[in-house]
């Protein structure tokens, strides 16, 4: 299975960023003396949220909830609110925080994962994890070892922790897909693969999983849905125009399957026997299959239209008279069925 290295590489700098950058104060902020202003300003954010929290549980809730309405000294209320939940919440501690030497280390990890020096990749991602550089990537490149291992169960671990950090995280609900096929789990296949295909709506692998996934549950439409799909992506894919037809005849297969459970003398299964034989060029199994079908329903469409071509096929123009008379009897304004007639007729010398 083709992956996106690439995208791993050039998510490194974005997450991964230093605390400790060289650059000025006016290249950060733009200007020293609003930096400090707005430095002060969390400070004693933090320091008041601390105090109400510490004597005052309930109006630091109510303080936390209506966070984003309040405006302090003109700084940006996202910028705010991260570093307070930084702070507050329990557990985070500036430990936790990527340093120049995490990403260094990072860096080498991937470049392990890429050359398929898969043991020391796993042990880079590992030590990258517990020197505080917990993100949803480090785990999806954990997992993206486990699957080339053939260790599935964790790798759905990796990919899990990744999507609990990161829920739109498309590539990890991808590849959990896949080590949840892998694994026989077909079900929870298919619903991280439906998330995947929301949210990498024009990525083929996602959507050759899915299809793969809706296989294996027997969900026919699915496969039909997501090959016509797939079609409309790339339409000189040959590939993709023979896996839509194969699906569409398993789709068949199952409506005819479904057709003998809920009623084994209906029409339409003869029908559907009639439409097979047609296919085959088995006229005379064709013709009994149709004419056990008009039996069972005389006033169903489309059966005397199939004889009558069945017997223009084979000059039995006589016959085919008959029966396109029968189908207009029952459908009058049928287009296929006059244009029938007319050959019919043309043939005839009429």
């Amino acid at each position: 299975m083709k992956r996106d290295w690439d995208y791993t590489v050039n998510k490194i700098p974005a997450m991964f960023k230093s605390q400790n950058s060289t650059a000025s104060c006016s290249e950060r902020v733009g200007d020293c003396e609003s930096a400090r202003s707005a430095s002060n300003s969390l400070r004693l954010a933090v320091l008041f949220l601390r105090a109400v929290r510490a004597t005052a549980p309930v109006l630091y809730r109510c303080l936390w909830l209506h966070l984003p309405a309040l405006s302090i000294m003109n700084a940006n209320r996202n910028f705010i609110a991260s570093v307070i939940w930084f702070f507050l919440l329990p557990g985070i501690t500036q430990a936790q925080q990527p340093t120049a030497q995490v990403e260094k280390l990072f860096a080498s990890g991937v470049q392990a994962l890429k050359d398929g020096r898969l043991e020391e990749a796993e042990k880079t991602f590992q030590q990258v994890l517990r020197q505080g550089g917990k993100a949803a990537f480090v785990h999806h490149n954990l997992g993206i070892i486990y699957q080339q291992k053939n260790e599935q169960e964790k790798a759905v671990a990796q990919f899990r922790e990744a999507i609990r950090l990161q829920p739109d995280f498309g590539e990890a609900r991808l590849l959990i897909g896949h080590s949840l096929l892998a694994l026989g789990k077909n079900a929870e296949a298919v619903r991280e693969l439906e998330q995947a295909v929301r949210l990498l709506p024009k990525q083929p692998q996602a959507r050759i999983q899915l299809a793969k996934a809706y296989e294996r549950t027997n969900n026919w439409f699915g496969v039909v849905d997501q090959f016509r799909s797939l079609r409309e992506l790339e339409p000189a894919n040959a590939e993709y125009a023979y896996q839509l037809g194969k699906a569409y005849n398993q789709l068949s297969e199952w409506s005819y399957q479904q057709i003998i459970r809920v009623n084994s003398g209906a029409a339409r299964l003869y029908q559907t026997l009639g439409q097979n034989y047609l296919l085959q060029g088995r006229y005379e199994w064709a013709t009994l299959e149709y004419q056990r079908a008009i039996n069972a329903d005389p006033k169903l469409p489309e059966l005397h239209l199939a004889l009558a071509l069945i017997f223009l096929e084979q000059k039995k123009l006589a016959e085919a008279q008959t029966e396109i008379d029968l189908e207009l009897k029952l459908v009058p304004e049928s287009k296929t069925a006059l244009a029938v007639k007319q050959k019919i007729l043309t043939a005839k010398g009429q």
